[in-house]
């Protein structure tokens, strides 16, 4: 299964950048073995879009049918760790070909829009900065991934 981190904006250069690299890198090396293989990351320049809307339909640009669509959101569900592993493995095993995060801009995402099925994924009630949501989203991802793997890296 494909995987791929969708976010508004681009990460510049620093801290935050050098660890969502190194997240995706370690997750795509552990993933190969488990049929995940390497993380794709997508970052859409919103310095052309006009608001919400423009930023989803962006977002979902080039989606093809059977994707897995998780999207951040304030207002989804909060999982834990294994829960959320849990989720991308279910989706490997059941066939679903890629599977892809995203990360909405400073307005979030227009709902209408995204696709039937869709997960909504929360990091809990507080807001987050974007630069800290893909990190996050980044080491849950490889954390994810080693639990399939049955590595130590995830302790209860």
């Amino acid at each position: 299964m494909r995987l791929e981190l969708r976010a508004i904006s681009r990460l510049k250069a620093g801290p935050e950048r050098a660890l969502v690299d190194e997240y995706l890198t370690r997750a795509g090396a552990i993933g190969r073995s488990l049929g995940l293989g390497e993380i794709g990351e997508r970052e859409i320049d919103n310095r052309a879009l006009s608001g919400k809307r423009a930023e989803t339909e962006a977002l979902l640009a080039g989606l093809v049918p059977g994707t897995l669509v998780i999207a951040l959101d304030e207002r989804g569900k909060a999982l834990t760790s294994p829960q959320f592993a849990s989720l991308l493995g279910r989706a490997r095993d059941d066939g679903v070909r890629e599977a892809v995060f995203l990360i909405g801009g400073a307005d979030g995402m227009e709902r209408s829009l995204l696709p039937a099925g869709t997960q909504l994924v929360s990091f809990g009630a507080m807001v987050w900065p974007h630069k800290l949501v893909r990190v996050m989203l980044a080491e849950q991802i490889y954390r994810a991934v080693s639990l399939l793997a049955g590595t130590p890296y995830h302790r209860d």
